[in-house]
């Protein structure tokens, strides 16, 4: 697993996201990460976390995201997924959806488009094979993309998702401003943060807080339409 220091070098172009959807994961969410506020659901907004899954973050993440009735997307990394299937699993079992987030996360606008293909069937692969069913959604690294990109993306029947919440939690944010990023999310709306920054675990149980209060609840992201919608 790529460490923090040279993670938070990842500098993120443009704006949105990509994910996918897990099969089983639907049945798999049960118990306490019912959403109390479920009820009162006024619109569905995208949580999106990057670059796993791992055994140093993976389990802390999902954990904090059930405690407080939240799902989320997780954009998978292929490389990763193949070294810890059974976080994929875990993913899936904890009621996430999972994207594809290429396998070696690369400047994919600067690759041959064989290799962007690579990057893309490896990490489709990886995924299935560890259990977490065949992504949906993907989301280039650093949100960048060209014809090349997409034309790959379009083979293996990917929606692209960009993100229109940058969390800034890649960058040193804090949690304060990670929970901020989230409030400014509106219906529809996808929030890009990681999975590996201390500040963005210790921010969930205020998301969670933030979005109720706004009577918004944490959806999936639609394969068809590209946004934040209930999930299925």
């Amino acid at each position: 697993m790529r460490i923090t220091p040279h993670l938070s070098k990842r500098s993120p172009v443009t704006g949105l996201a990509v994910a996918a959807l897990a099969v089983a994961s639907t049945v798999a969410f049960t118990g306490n990460a019912t959403p109390s506020h479920a009820a009162t659901c006024n619109g569905y907004v995208g949580l999106t976390f990057d670059d796993g899954p791992s055994n140093a973050h993976t389990p802390s993440l999902l954990g904090a995201l059930r405690q407080n009735g939240l799902r989320a997307t997780m954009f998978n990394e292929g490389q990763y997924a193949a070294a810890y299937p059974s976080q994929v699993r875990a993913e899936a079992g904890a009621g996430m959806w999972i994207g594809n987030h290429s396998y070696t996360h690369p400047h994919l606008t600067q690759e041959s488009q064989a290799q962007v293909d690579s990057e893309i069937s490896r990490t489709q692969q990886a995924i299935a094979n560890a259990g977490g069913g065949t992504p949906k959604l993907f989301r280039p690294p650093y949100g960048e993309t060209n014809a090349t990109v997409q034309s790959v993306e379009a083979k293996y029947g990917l929606r692209q998702i960009i993100w229109d919440v940058d969390s800034q939690d890649w960058n040193g944010a804090g949690t304060d401003a990670i929970v901020q990023a989230n409030a400014r999310l509106t219906n529809g709306q996808i929030i890009l943060m990681h999975e590996w920054p201390a500040n963005t675990l210790a921010a969930i149980p205020r998301i969670a807080q933030t979005l109720a209060s706004k009577g918004l609840c944490a959806g999936m992201i639609s394969p068809q339409t590209g946004r934040a919608v209930a999930p299925s």
